[in-house]
């Protein structure tokens, strides 16, 4: 569990941290058991601008929600960390000794907006397996039958390999990009669904692959996709890819707002070391801290921006409260829920089995 010792309970946010702490434990409890050789709880979140210095650094507040929430899961992959890990260091060490991080390097120029991806992982149960690499799209032949450097990825996907249990696997997050137009209608901007397309064909090969450093592999992150129409950008995962989203978790939306399915975890299991429990959620943590009745609670943390708007005006009370609600404590906490799914690592039993039967 996370470290309290810094808990200041003698001040007002202390002790509402303390006692927010205490409901979120409980809410957290609808996420299954965590078991030292049964299961894995995998989870991704993109922690919005995870610390971008334009909005300012997170509360320690903020910091021990965030820490809580990810010391639920064993493995959890983050998108849109910052050039400067300062926030990731604070989370760290709000988990304790025994939670490890593998980072990125930061994708460079105004497509990457400075960002990284991370694997946050509790050491005692999950073992970093030594492959970590961002992806990097092969050359593709031109019209003329010449090869040509192919167009990358915006965000640089992040590959690595990891251990649990019985299990061997590859993970790739992905960021990406929003697109250049808004979908209207429900028709999804090509530009995306391109890029889901290189990433989900690269990624089939690299599991077909003898030589891959495994062949299970995890595909998750923010899409940034719309809906689970498998025409779009969906359909690049489980048909251009190939890739596994089991049904019932098609409905999940992960947006703060409840109204988007922008991230989405997908799966190649090419080995049969790794199994999928089919339990999976989204959690809303906004029902439990920074919630929409909070807004008077935080009128001073908010600032002048709380009470004028970007053109200096006054705002209205329903400004306030928008304000609060969609800008401000998404920047405390972030504007997408952690969205996860368990997996099964204890294969001991099927081993046994086929000892019995010779063939193992």
């Amino acid at each position: 569990m996370p470290d309290y010792q810094r808990i200041d309970t003698r001040t007002v946010e202390g002790a509402r941290t303390a006692q927010r702490l205490i409901v979120l434990r409980d809410a957290l409890s609808e996420i299954p058991p965590k078991t030292l050789d049964d299961n894995l709880l995998l989870a991704t979140w993109n922690i919005r601008d995870f610390d971008k210095p334009t909005f300012g650094e997170r509360s320690e507040e903020a910091i021990a929600y965030i820490a809580e929430i990810i010391s639920r899961f064993d493995l959890v992959a983050v998108q849109e960390v910052y050039r400067d890990l300062k926030a990731l260091d604070r989370v760290l060490t709000a988990l304790g000794p025994f939670w490890k991080v593998i980072v990125s390097d930061t994708t460079e120029g105004d497509s990457g907006n400075d960002e990284r991806m991370a694997f946050l992982y509790d050491s005692r149960k999950v073992r970093f397996g030594g492959l970590a690499g961002e992806l990097v799209l092969p050359p593709v032949k031109t019209d003329g039958g010449s090869m040509a450097p192919a167009h990358q990825v915006w965000r640089s996907p992040y590959i690595c390999g990891f251990e649990a249990g019985w299990s061997r696997f590859m993970i790739c997050s992905v960021h990406i990009l929003w697109g250049k137009k808004r979908a209207f209608g429900g028709k999804e901007p090509e530009d995306r669904i391109e890029e889901i397309r290189k990433v989900a064909r690269f990624l089939k090969q690299r599991t077909e692959d003898p030589f891959a450093w495994a062949r299970n592999l995890i595909l998750l992150g923010d899409f940034n996709i719309f809906s689970s129409n498998e025409n779009g950008a969906f359909g690049e995962l489980t048909q251009t890819g190939e890739f596994t989203i089991p049904e019932n978790h098609r409905a999940f939306v992960t947006n703060a707002a409840r109204t988007k399915s922008y991230d989405q975890i997908a799966y190649r299991i090419q080995e049969d070391r790794l199994g999928w429990t089919g339990r999976a959620g989204v959690f809303d943590y906004f029902k439990y801290v920074y919630t929409e009745d909070d807004v008077d609670l935080y009128k001073d943390a908010m600032g002048d921006s709380y009470h004028t708007n970007s053109r200096g005006q006054p705002r209205s009370d329903r400004s306030k409260r928008n304000y609060y609600k969609t800008y401000w404590r998404t920047h405390q906490m972030s504007d997408h829920l952690p969205l996860w799914v368990e997996l099964d690592i204890d294969f001991s039993k099927r081993f046994l089995r086929r000892k019995l039967d010779g063939q193992a």
